[in-house]
C-alpha cells in the first residue's frame, strides 16, 4: 500500500520517535545526521607490535557531503585532520584515513566528522544533553555519537 502520510505502525512510532528529556517525543526523526566511525582498527582487531598503522572508517551524513574527518589517538584531547577518500558525495558514505605510528602503549582512538552545513559530530555528552539517554526504543537507533575504540598494551582491540 502507498500512501503520502505516516501509518503511525508500530515500527514507525518506535524506531522514528526520540524521547526527549523533558520527558517529551520527538516523532518522525527521519534526518540522519553526521557520522563517523573507525573500522580499522576496531573490536576483535590485534595489533602485532608497535610500528605503523592505517587508521580508516567510514563518514556520513543526511545532510549532505562530509567535508572533513578529525581523528583523535588520546581520547579526544587533540585532533589531527585525515585524509577523505574520492568521491565525497552528498548523503553517501565517505572513507577517510590517516597514517598512525603506535607506540605500544593504550590508547582511545575516536573520529569525528563535519559535514556541508557545518554540523559537527557531538560528543556522547553533548548528544545526551540534547537526546537524553533515550533516544529511540533501544537507546541507538538515532544515536551519532561519537565512538571510542581501546587499543590495550597487548594490542587488542575493544570498544569503550
Amino acid at each position: 500500500m502507498v500512501t503520502d502520510e505516516p501509518f503511525m505502525t508500530r515500527e514507525e512510532a518506535a524506531i522514528y520517535t526520540d524521547l526527549m528529556p523533558d520527558g517529551k517525543a520527538r516523532s518522525f526523526t527521519f534526518v540522519m545526521e553526521a557520522k563517523s566511525v573507525i573500522t580499522r582498527p576496531s573490536g576483535e582487531h590485534v595489533l602485532e607490535g608497535r610500528g605503523w598503522y592505517e587508521i580508516s572508517g567510514l563518514a556520513w551524513s543526511g545532510r549532505g557531503r562530509i567535508t572533513c574527518v578529525e581523528v583523535s589517538t588520546d581520547d579526544g584531547k587533540t585532533w589531527a585532520g585525515a585524509q577523505l577518500n574520492e568521491p565525497a558525495l552528498s548523503k553517501a558514505a565517505t572513507r577517510f584515513s590517516m597514517p598512525w605510528r603506535w607506540d605500544g602503549g593504550e590508547v582511545a582512538l575516536q573520529s569525528r566528522c563535519t559535514d556541508e552545513t557545518g554540523y559537527v559530530q557531538p560528543t556522547r555528552e553533548q548528544l545526551i544533553s540534547v537526546r537524553g539517554l533515550h533516544a529511540g526504543p533501544d537507546g541507538f537507533n538515532h544515536y551519532n555519537g561519537i565512538k571510542t575504540w581501546f587499543v590495550h598494551r597487548d594490542g587488542k582491540v575493544s570498544h569503550v
